[in-house]
């Protein structure tokens, strides 16, 4: 990810411990919990190999210059909570895997050139309290499957190329920007 060119690189390709790496979080047992570099002049793709961090509990790479697509490998980080890859020129689909992070709780993918449909598994996060998806290239219908996220408090869409109606089951979520988006609610 041009590691070069990064704001903040304190201790990275050195014999250090990862927990001394900047932006790096480990547990007790030295596996890295959180890696957290947002606004560090980040480019390039997302490494895929990401997904080998298995006790990964958030990935914070947003307001970088990142581009190309979402690994779908990062639906198999199983205690992520927390993924963040906003402001940054991500494009292709969002990966369905993506509804298999039974842990996450907050996905922020806005301002990106995302494009295609919203994945229906993504109607499979229960633990979901976030979903910012605006600012993208999406199209296609809201999947209906998103009215199932019983925990969704915050929910955006905007500015996108969505069509149909509004799952009515969305009508609850406290926090929501549906009214921008020019659609009727369906029947």
């Amino acid at each position: 990810m041009n590691g070069d060119d990064w704001q903040s690189d304190s201790r990275w390709n050195s014999d250090s411990h990862p927990e001394d790496w900047y932006g790096v979080t480990t547990d007790r047992d030295g596996c890295v919990t959180r890696l957290r570099l947002g606004n560090n002049r980040l480019s390039g793709s997302i490494p895929a190999g990401l997904s080998n961090l298995a006790n990964l509990e958030r990935l914070e790479l947003n307001d970088n210059q990142l581009s190309g697509a979402i690994p779908s490998e990062l639906g198999n980080l199983s205690n992520l909570e927390r993924l963040y890859l906003h402001d940054n020129q991500l494009d292709g689909t969002i990966p369905a895997e993506l509804g298999s992070l039974s842990k996450l709780e907050r996905l922020n993918l806005w301002d990106n050139q995302l494009t295609g449909a919203i994945p229906s598994e993504l109607g499979r996060l229960s633990a979901l309290t976030s979903l910012f998806l605006s600012d993208n290239r999406l199209t296609g219908s809201i999947p209906a499957k998103l009215g199932n996220l019983d925990n969704l408090a915050d929910l955006s869409l905007r500015n996108n190329q969505l069509t149909g109606c509004i799952p009515a089951a969305l009508t609850g979520v406290p926090d929501n920007d549906l009214h921008r988006l020019g659609l009727e609610f369906c029947q």
